[in-house]
């Protein structure tokens, strides 16, 4: 069997496999989630052993540091997993909730019921841990996958995939609902995405050059975003302090994640006041600060930002800063280089909060908060398959619901139309 053949088993399988999971009730699901975490724990050891094979290898190909940091599993992080599993099965099932029901004229009674996408594609890089992250989330909101992880993480992966069949046996769901990829061959991604007879929707995790092959060899919807140029923009008459404290947190508090702000935006009402102070902090936390003209005449000794900085997602200790008349401009400024990730406002003013939040045209929009809280878990969604710029189906963190969709259900008593 070659790889688009032995792919389009696994679709099939999956296809079969969703409709028998459509209809399975949440405690069935929860059982599962805790019999897996239940399993990992017990097989950590294995699970450890077939980790040290890929970090072997990954060591003999050179990978970099932080790559082999990403694919280490510890007992920290194996426990981390199970966990994860566990809170995902105190989460509230999503799926078979209805809502917005209503009486037509006619007599009939109209809502909307949740209901599972179907079968999810998720193709990842490095980290074995998001191998029972999304297995989890598929699970509880419903739907069959087939994961697709890194080439470097092979042997961790079917090893954690292991574990989630023994513990679908144990509560009598099948196997294939959940499905690991065995083979490393680049043509099972290629196979993956192009399989609209089997497959609902692709999640891609992982670096930019992964989501945007993904996204134009792709022909089935794909939930994803490409960059994070998270914005903060300090307003004229701003607390100055909370203004400080924001700035440092969104773009110190982790560097490389999608969230961190990348380019501050400063009324020039507020600039002489809170780009000294902001210099300091950043200095003493190793940022490295490019500044427009006239972010120069106030910072001397910083570097020159170029256009192409005000495009540019460093994932770094870099920052660059834009002195702007009023939040007019702010608002042009972030519509045109964002990514549509995150944005915050800082400000005291409550109709310029409010037109912030109504022209800015990303994902998350926030007053007076960083950046860094768009996250699935600080939202209050527990878990999250990843972040969504698109404007379809989910935007932002994708959780549980993001997972689900809506369709339309109708009770009569016998009414036909006249």
């Amino acid at each position: 069997m070659n790889v688009v053949e032995y792919m389009h088993t696994l679709g099939q399988q999956a296809r079969l496999a969703s409709r028998k999971l459509a209809s399975a009730g949440t405690d069935i699901k929860n059982r599962a989630l805790l019999a897996i975490a239940t399993d990992i724990r017990a097989h950590a050891e294995v699970l450890k052993q077939e980790n040290a094979r890929d970090l072997k290898s990954g060591q003999e190909k050179g990978l970099d540091a932080a790559l082999l940091d990403r694919l280490t599993l510890t007992d920290a992080r194996i426990e981390s997993m199970a966990e994860g599993l566990e809170q995902i099965a105190a989460l509230a099932d999503p799926v078979g909730e209805v809502s917005d029901m209503t009486y037509r004229p006619s007599g009939i009674q109209l809502g909307k019921m949740r209901v599972p996408l179907g079968v999810v594609g998720i193709i990842y890089e490095s980290r074995p841990n998001v191998t029972a992250d999304a297995a989890a989330l598929c699970l509880k909101s419903g739907n069959a996958t087939i994961l697709r992880g890194g080439s470097e993480a092979i042997h961790s992966n079917q090893a954690i995939a292991a574990c989630i069949k023994r513990g679908l046996n144990l509560v009598g769901l099948p196997e294939t609902v959940i499905q690991v990829v065995e083979t490393t061959d680049r043509e099972a991604v290629g196979a993956l995405i192009t399989m609209s007879e089997y497959v609902d929707v692709i999640v891609p995790r992982g670096g930019k050059g992964l989501i945007e092959r993904i996204s134009q060899d792709a022909r089935v919807p794909v939930i994803k975003h490409l960059d994070g140029i998270c914005h903060v923009y300090i307003d004229k008459g701003a607390n100055l302090d909370m203004a400080e404290t924001i700035a440092i947190n969104a773009k110190c508090h982790r560097y490389g994640v999608c969230n961190a702000m990348e380019t501050l935006l400063v009324a020039a009402d507020e600039a002489n006041a809170i780009l000294p102070r902001l210099a300091v902090k950043y200095a003493e936390e190793g940022v490295e600060l490019r500044g427009c003209e006239r972010t120069l005449q106030i910072l001397t000794d910083i570097n020159k930002a170029t256009a192409e900085d005000w495009d540019t997602e460093y994932l770094a200790p870099i920052l660059s800063i834009k002195i702007v008349d009023d939040i007019d401009e702010a608002i042009a400024h972030i519509n045109r280089h964002s990514s549509g990730h995150t944005e915050s406002i800082i400000t005291q003013d409550y109709q310029r909060s409010r037109q912030f939040l109504a022209e800015v045209d990303s994902s998350s929009v926030m007053v007076n908060a960083s950046t860094r809280f768009a996250d699935g878990f600080e939202y209050g969604l527990g878990a999250e398959i990843g972040i969504s710029t698109d404007k379809i189906h989910a935007r932002g963190p994708v959780g549980l619901e993001g997972l689900t969709s809506q369709k339309w259900i109708v009770l009569g008593s016998g009414q036909i139309r006249k």
